[in-house]
């Protein structure tokens, strides 16, 4: 979430960055700084909230220089403070560093840098960075130091340096969050997306994991992280801003269902420790007394927030023992809903202003509840409203049919249900431990998933011109049986009908022949054997059965006929993260179909991203 801007040519560095910076708000940020170099000293201004705070600072105490870094912080790693706002220093004050993303294994690096005589003044893992290339730092360059520094640290991180020592130079590397480089007429950008550089070039490098630029007034030498040279081609942007965020994708929808492991990574970074067992939600502006005393919660939400909403009645009810009802934001209002004493209503939306959730959370307050919110949009009109907010960090969702909020939301609910669990008393630390580890492993676990496209492909190409599908689930997977259906309705224009699994037999069998598509949601947990039978009874009907399930599951596989089914796995995870896993081919399923029907995935008919009129 955080954005980056750096700049070095002819004009006013500071007008740049400023700009650069205001155009990437939108990713959300809670503290602003840019760090400039003039006369061979490098000068920094930051400070805690939102960016005219920062031109206030500006104002009071001027600067001026010849290139810079600017960044907007999101916090991770400590408060979000002025001392924590990046640019970060190293001893010396010659080295500056601003970073997206996560040091997985800075508090060793820090123990041994400070055992070293090394002194820290933040929180964060990002000052970790400027200590270690102070420590490589010798006659050969920043860009030498940097490449040196990055063999002892671990994680998915983008980085801008600068040096008084080197001057004139600015050097990045990316290994996870993107950085963008924009190549002008004398003068070069490095930022973390191309809006923050399309006032000044349309000429863009986007920067591949593990590589490097090196940024002078002379030009840009890309290399990996040993330095070897790597070719690079420039982009032309021919479109506008918001187009150009596509970033080489065909379209929005499959960028953000790619960009999901990033979004998740996002959303559990700075919130869990997998060494206490804890979950650490500083948003939510409720006393622990009062969340001990919750006797019920609510889930107010539409459409695919409702879904989530569905499966986090599973997670509130597993962690945190807590009856959970899930309600329609649409309908809520209009019943005279019952609000009892103690009660907690939880809001889902990812824009937060869809009007009718927005209602429905009136009315609950209305009638005494205390309210949450999980919302992707700071400061929107849900997270003004409730008593605290959990951020899905996912990033602008361009596309309609939500995907990767979706998944940031599983993910949400499943960091609230611990944290609750844990305040609580019904979930231990030890017993916290698994699930924490489990969310750290889970970008790796969607990055794995998404290797599953060949065969999604294979299986919309024998499907598209269907007219129905039926998708099947049991237990927590049940929401995303319906998830995946509301996809497929939602772009491709088939009409699709998502199940609990033990309510085939209760009408929807009627429909399965030859011509119906059975999607069935089964992972090897404690509900299998039952998906096995509802997956015997549509193969009884006549229909072609797509099952999903998990690695080194083969007792599926023996009850498809190759001919017209199809076996489609997903990596093993905890038994409450496999419906973040399994929705994942369904989303591609609904892509490749439409695009095969020649549907447009991303503004399909008759919807809006954000419904914010009833």
């Amino acid at each position: 979430m955080c954005g980056i801007i750096g700049y070095i040519g002819e004009k006013q560095v500071l007008p740049i960055l400023i700009e650069g910076l205001r155009r990437l708000e939108y990713r959300g940020y809670d503290s602003a700084g840019v760090a400039v170099v003039r006369d061979g000293t490098i000068e920094l201004r930051r400070s805690a909230g939102k960016l005219a705070r920062l031109e206030e600072a500006l104002t009071v105490s001027p600067l001026d220089g010849e290139y810079g870094i600017g960044h907007t912080r999101w916090a991770t790693h400590g408060r979000p403070t002025e001392e924590n706002a990046h640019p970060h220093r190293d001893c010396t004050g010659r080295i500056v560093v601003v970073h997206n993303g996560i040091i997985e294994n800075y508090l060793d690096l820090k123990h041994q840098l400070q055992s070293e005589g090394h002194v820290f003044i933040t929180e964060t893992d990002t000052e970790i960075v400027a200590h270690l290339v102070e420590r490589e730092m010798k006659d050969d360059g920043l860009e030498n130091a940097v490449r040196r520094a990055l063999l002892y640290m671990r994680g998915l991180f983008a980085l801008v340096l600068i040096s008084a020592d080197d001057p004139n130079k600015i050097v990045t590397v990316r290994n996870g969050p993107p950085i963008v480089v924009g190549l002008g007429d004398n003068e070069f950008f490095v930022a973390s997306d191309i809006p923050a550089v399309l006032a000044h070039t349309r000429d863009v490098v986007f920067l591949g994991d593990e590589e490097m630029a090196v940024i002078t007034q002379d030009g840009v030498e890309f290399t990996d992280y040993s330095g070897r040279a790597v070719s690079k081609k420039s982009t032309r942007v021919s479109w506008d801003p918001v187009m150009a965020e596509k970033a080489g994708y065909k379209h929005f929808m499959l960028k953000e269902i790619f960009e999901q492991p990033m979004a998740v990574k996002e959303t559990v970074l700075g919130r869990a420790s997998v060494e206490t067992g804890r979950v650490f939600l500083h948003e939510i502006q409720i006393p622990d007394d009062a969340l001990r005393a919750v006797e019920r919660i609510v889930i107010l939400a539409c459409g695919t927030s409702w879904h989530s909403g569905l499966v986090g009645k599973f997670l509130f009810e597993t962690l945190a023992r807590v009856p959970v009802d899930v309600d329609y934001g649409s309908e809520y209002r209009y019943r005279d809903p019952i609000v009892s004493a103690n009660a907690l209503t939880v809001v889902i939306t990812q824009s937060g202003e869809t009007a009718d959730t927005l209602a429905a959370l009136r009315e609950a307050k209305k009638k005494g509840s205390r309210s949450i919110s999980i919302c992707n949009v700071v400061g929107s009109m849900a997270t003004r409203e409730t008593d605290g907010t959990v951020y899905t960090h996912a990033g602008p969702e361009i596309g309609v049919a939500s995907t990767k909020a979706f998944t940031s939301q599983l993910v949400a609910l499943h960091l609230l249900a611990m944290y609750l669990g844990q305040i609580r008393g019904t979930l231990k630390p030890e017993d916290a431990r698994p699930h924490v580890d489990s969310l750290t492993q889970l970008p790796l676990l969607l990055e794995q998933t998404l290797k599953c496209e060949p065969v999604i492909e294979e299986i919309a190409r024998r499907f598209y011109q269907r007219s129905d599908f039926l998708y099947l689930g049991r237990g927590i997977n049940y929401p995303i049986a319906l998830e995946g259906a509301l996809k497929l309705k939602e772009i491709s224009y088939i009409h699709a009908e998502g199940y609990p699994a033990g309510e085939m037999k209760h009408g929807p069998i009627a429909l399965i022949d030859e011509n119906m598509p059975v999607v069935t949601i089964a992972p090897h947990d404690h509900v299998f054997e039952k998906m096995i039978g509802n997956i015997q009874e549509a193969k009884a009907r006549g229909g072609s059965v797509v099952a999903l399930t998990t690695e080194g599951n083969g007792s599926i596989q023996r009850l498809l006929d190759p001919s017209q089914d199809f076996l489609v796995t997903v990596p093993d995870s905890h038994p409450l993260l496999t419906p973040v896993l399994m929705v994942v081919p369904l989303q591609l399923l609904a892509y490749h179909i439409a695009i095969r029907r020649g549907c447009d995935v991303d503004q399909p008919r008759n919807l809006a991203k954000s419904v914010t009129v009833e």
